[in-house]
């Protein structure tokens, strides 16, 4: 009997401290705890020119959403605010988030009804619509071209479906990053890449012999994401975006990467038609 009564109370106990560390997970704020600390710690890309990309001779990730991610944790913190960053995928940029190693994710990710259901997002900082790559002598002109080619997209994004949409007899190949969808289209193994235009932007830049062709074909915004339910960090984030918007900040920071990009039109980036 007193066996029993020792497993019984043990059992009581881990089930209450498992409780307990459920309930702190739950009633979390981020934004006390950076505000805190003075410190938020982004998400970001590394692998991509333009937004988010390793520099060789820094050592540092450098690009739009960098910059932008260290204007708004000034914004949002003070002037002595540090920002952190965490290179982050297509495939962990969610992970991360939930399981509290980074405060928000600020990582061309578009907002989706999908992603809507795990994370909360920000108003938008960047209006992405997918496009075309291709090489300059190639005969594919929009994304109806594509119907019976093969089409080269990375895994995790909304690439894939949006082919599937707008040319259902088109064959997409699957990789784990933008660098081996590029290498991909290099090889000859698709007749275009296909992605969102600021990202193909970043490629044309780098490398020459390339085009971005058809315009958009969709309408897929980039948003800042944080954990569901943390809407006070959300909510400081689109306040202190909406201040670098009016005091210019964001235009700059805009500019600084994306003018001179053939075929970029900066003011559709922006929001503005």
């Amino acid at each position: 009997m007193k066996k029993k009564l020792r497993f019984f109370s043990l059992f009581i106990g881990l089930f209450s401290v498992f409780l307990l560390s459920a309930c702190q997970k739950n009633t979390r704020n981020v934004y006390q705890e950076v505000k805190k600390s003075n410190e938020i710690t982004w998400g970001v890309k590394a692998d991509t020119r333009l937004f988010g990309l390793m520099s060789i001779k820094t050592g540092k990730i450098e690009g739009f959403e960098v910059d932008l991610a260290n204007a708004l944790t000034k914004e949002m913190l003070g002037k002595n605010a540090k920002a952190n960053f965490v290179q982050t995928t297509a495939k962990t940029k969610i992970p991360l988030l939930k399981n509290g190693n980074i405060d928000a994710v600020l990582a061309a990710m578009t907002i989706t009804p999908e992603r809507k259901k795990q994370v909360d997002f920000s108003e938008p900082y960047f209006y992405a619509g997918q496009s075309l790559l291709v090489k300059d002598d190639s005969n594919i002109k929009s994304i109806k071209d594509m119907n019976g080619k093969t089409a080269l997209a990375v895994k995790g994004t909304t690439a894939v479906a949006n082919v599937k949409k707008f040319a259902p007899k088109a064959k997409v190949l699957e990789f784990d990053d933008y660098g081996q969808a590029f290498t991909a289209l290099k090889a000859g193994q698709g007749q275009a890449m296909t992605t969102d235009n600021g990202l193909l932007a970043g490629i044309a830049t780098e490398n020459k012999g390339y085009k971005l062709v058809g315009g958009t074909y969709t309408n897929e915004p980039y948003g800042i994401a944080v954990n569901k339910g943390q809407t006070q960090m959300r909510n400081k984030i689109n306040q202190a975006l909406n201040k670098l918007k009016k005091n210019g900040t964001y235009d700059a920071l805009v500019k600084k990467w994306f003018s001179g990009v053939p075929g970029f039109n900066i003011k559709e980036a922006e929001g503005e038609k």
